[in-house]
């Protein structure tokens, strides 16, 4: 089994508590290797996350991004998004040869439960795996030529990795991004959609399971897509038991005072990692004070909840954008 992610220094203790659940919750498994792209990842870090995947006796191969620009012929801007997330598009040509197939999980991912039957999910003559965003944009969707299709979350991939390279997949991709000149509201997850529309398969979101699923119901989900949207079964399954929590949005459970209903695997996880110790990130009570009340008040009119949080998303992505920029 084959486990890529991708990150730079100040999401070492993420990964390594993503790393930390695989580990406990896949002790059957015989091979396990963890194949890391970094972005500058610093050299105590990339020691410690090879000695911890040795604790469990798993392989952690790290490999050094460089410089990003040089994959692309164009200007492109990830908006509010670290640049290191369109790394993934190039797993092709920075991972080796030998490996042929890989779950592809967002440093931001917990696992809790065995990844067997997602490993061994048959694609068929399908290239990715993914779970359905139900929620995106309607104008979004129309933009990336998406009339009639789900449209994709990208935090969690199932990849034939060796049909990836003969279809050469990442060129393509890479060919969508710059017709839309580099400007995409979700960078490599709209390119994606865009690009591979025709090799996607569609997994359960209990292997991509976020906030959406627990505040929105099965009904309202439903109305949102103009195609046929999962059973009902499979949505409930997701709800009772997700394999894989994705920490998508601000209430991330590293931020004091967030909420989050999964929050405790994930410092179960970091526990029992080296950077247990990690201060997790304060001046969120606030925020997370009126993102609680704002919940609250529009469960009952999902409908309205809806709007208002596709309205806020730019402010959200600006103020994104700003944060990255004071921190380089």
């Amino acid at each position: 089994m084959n486990i890529l992610y991708t990150l730079n220094d100040k999401f070492v203790p993420q990964v390594a508590a993503g790393i930390c659940s695989i580990c406990e919750n896949n002790k059957r498994e015989r091979n396990i290797n963890f194949y890391l792209i970094s972005d500058g990842i610093s050299n105590d870090n990339k020691n410690k996350l090879v000695e911890f995947g040795r604790t469990y006796n798993r392989k952690v191969i790290i490999k050094e991004l460089g410089d990003l620009n040089k994959y692309f012929d164009f200007d492109f801007d990830t908006l509010g998004w670290n640049n290191v997330i369109l790394a993934r598009i190039l797993m092709g040509k920075l991972l080796p040869k030998k490996v042929e197939r890989l779950i592809y999980l967002d440093g931001d991912t917990i696992v809790r439960s065995s990844l067997k039957k997602l490993w061994n999910f048959n694609l068929g003559d399908n290239i990715l795996g993914m779970s359905i965003e139900p929620t995106v944009d309607k104008k979004r969707t129309v933009d990336l030529d998406l009339v009639n299709r789900p449209y994709y979350n990208s935090g969690v991939l199932l990849v034939d990795l060796r049909k990836w390279r003969e279809e050469n997949c990442e060129q393509t991709i890479i060919e969508y991004y710059k017709s839309k000149q580099g400007l995409l509201f979700a960078a490599d997850q709209d390119a994606i959609n865009g690009a591979l529309k025709d090799k996607i398969k569609t997994i359960s979101p209990k292997y991509n399971f976020y906030n959406i699923f627990y505040q929105y119901n099965y009904k309202f989900l439903s109305s949102l897509c103009d195609y046929k949207y999962i059973p009902k079964k499979t949505f409930d399954e997701a709800r009772k038991n997700p394999v894989i929590i994705h920490y998508l949005g601000e209430e991330r459970p590293w931020r004091l005072g967030n909420k989050h209903k999964y929050r405790d695997d994930y410092n179960y996880y970091l526990s029992i990692t080296p950077w247990k110790d990690k201060n997790y990130e304060d001046g969120w009570k606030l925020y997370f004070f009126c993102w609680n009340t704002f919940n609250f008040i529009t469960k009952p009119i999902p409908k309205i909840r809806y709007r208002i949080i596709n309205g806020l998303i730019p402010t959200f992505m600006k103020i994104r954008k700003h944060q990255l920029k004071k921190e380089k």
